[in-house]
């Protein structure tokens, strides 16, 4: 029987966004395969820095676990995008700091997590829906710098990717800028159960889901 287990943030934890209607680890249990379970550690408001006590409740029996983390820490980052700069070369040396910083901490936990030895699947981190389509693009080009690190340190590892990006993409997969709604929830849940359930080849190369 296998046991996928939820790590990161509020793409998982998503249950206070969702009005009463069914968040990510209901989703995912509704399209479980029988006799699979599915366990939630993801806390809402987690950053990289979070992720190692999520790890010190991984239940015995896991088999599969998946983590989304790093918009929280993307918005910690968010002040870089008001900051004066007098030249776009001293801009792009702020954004590859960021980087720089970012990629320290987040392969430090995708460390953590290899180390448990189970099957392991990461996600981008999505664009977000916001109303002002000038901040949008704005958003959504900043965050390449760290979906940039997510998907280097995927292939380099042979990690899965669900590459949020594709499956939320409609304002209907948000219930606000930056949280999934219900429904971009069970786009989510169904991405991680049709990964997990997939036969799994041992080749060590990365595979990038976006539906």
């Amino acid at each position: 029987m296998a046991h996928i287990v939820l790590l990161g943030d509020s793409i998982f934890d998503n249950a206070r966004y969702t009005l009463g209607e069914p968040d990510v680890i209901s989703q995912v249990r509704q399209v479980l395969p029988p006799h699979w379970r599915a366990t939630l550690l993801a806390i809402d408001g987690s950053t990289t820095e979070n992720i190692s006590s999520q790890l010190s409740g991984l239940p015995r029996d896991a088999s599969h676990f998946v983590l989304s983390v790093g918009g929280n820490d993307a918005i910690m980052s968010s002040e870089i995008l008001r900051a004066p700069a007098d030249s776009t070369a001293q801009a792009l040396t702020q954004l590859a700091d960021v980087s720089t910083s970012f990629e320290e901490r987040y392969r430090r936990v995708v460390g953590e997590c290899r180390k448990i030895g189970l099957p392991l699947t990461i996600c981008t981190i999505y664009n977000g829906c916001f109303p002002d389509a000038d901040y949008q693009r704005l958003i959504s080009t900043a965050l390449m710098v760290f979906n940039d690190v997510i998907l280097r340190v995927a292939i380099e590892y042979g990690l899965s990717v669900i590459d949020l990006r594709f499956v939320c993409s409609s304002a209907a997969d948000y219930a606000n800028p930056i949280e999934p709604s219900s429904v971009g929830g069970e786009k989510i849940a169904r991405a991680i159960v049709n990964l997990a359930s997939a036969t799994q080849d041992k080749a060590t190369y990365a595979r990038i889901v976006i539906t």
